[in-house]
C-alpha cells in the first residue's frame, strides 16, 4: 500500500484535523490481503490480521485526558481508522519526519492499546478489485 497517504503529518495536526485513514503496522500478517490492499507479506498463522484490514478507535475512548495535538490524531483513528499496510512493529504507526513532534504527544499516543480498536468490515465499499476507490452508499457510509 502507499506510504505517503497514510502518514500523520504536522500541518494536519496543526490544523487541526486529519481527514485520512492512518497506516500502521504489526509484527505478523497472514498470508493474505483485503481490500485495498494489493499484496500479502504474512505467514500462515491464521491468527493474525491480513494487510489491508481497517481497525477504528471505538467511539466510546475517552480522549479528554489528551492533548489538544494528541486528539487531533485520536479523531481521524475513530472517523476514519488504521489500515494495516505493512509488517513492522505492533500497532505502530507513522508520521511524517518533522521537528515539531513532541516526545510528549508520542508517549500519550502510545498508551493506546490494541484493545481500544474494533475491526471494520468494508468490503460493501470496494469498486472493483483493481481500484482502491471508495463507493460510499447504503452498505458503505462515509466515515
Amino acid at each position: 500500500m502507499p506510504i505517503f497517504p497514510g502518514l500523520v503529518r504536522w500541518d494536519e495536526v496543526h490544523a487541526g484535523a486529519i481527514d485520512h485513514a492512518i497506516r500502521f503496522t504489526v509484527g505478523c500478517t497472514s498470508s493474505h490481503f483485503i481490500w485495498p490492499a494489493r499484496h500479502e507479506a504474512g505467514s500462515s498463522d491464521h491468527r493474525c490480521p491480513p494487510m489491508g484490514a481497517r481497525f477504528r478507535l471505538k467511539a466510546g475512548y475517552n480522549t479528554s485526558s489528551f492533548s489538544s495535538d494528541a486528539r487531533v490524531v485520536l479523531t481521524a483513528m475513530k472517523h476514519y481508522g488504521m489500515i494495516l499496510a505493512d509488517n513492522g512493529s505492533d500497532w505502530y504507526f507513522q508520521g511524517e519526519v518533522n521537528n515539531h513532534w513532541t516526545n510528549s504527544l508520542l508517549d500519550q499516543l502510545k498508551r493506546i492499546p490494541a484493545s481500544a480498536f474494533v475491526a471494520v468490515d468494508e468490503s460493501a465499499c470496494q469498486i472493483g478489485p483493481s481500484s482502491a476507490a471508495f463507493a460510499y452508499g447504503p452498505g458503505c457510509p462515509a466515515p
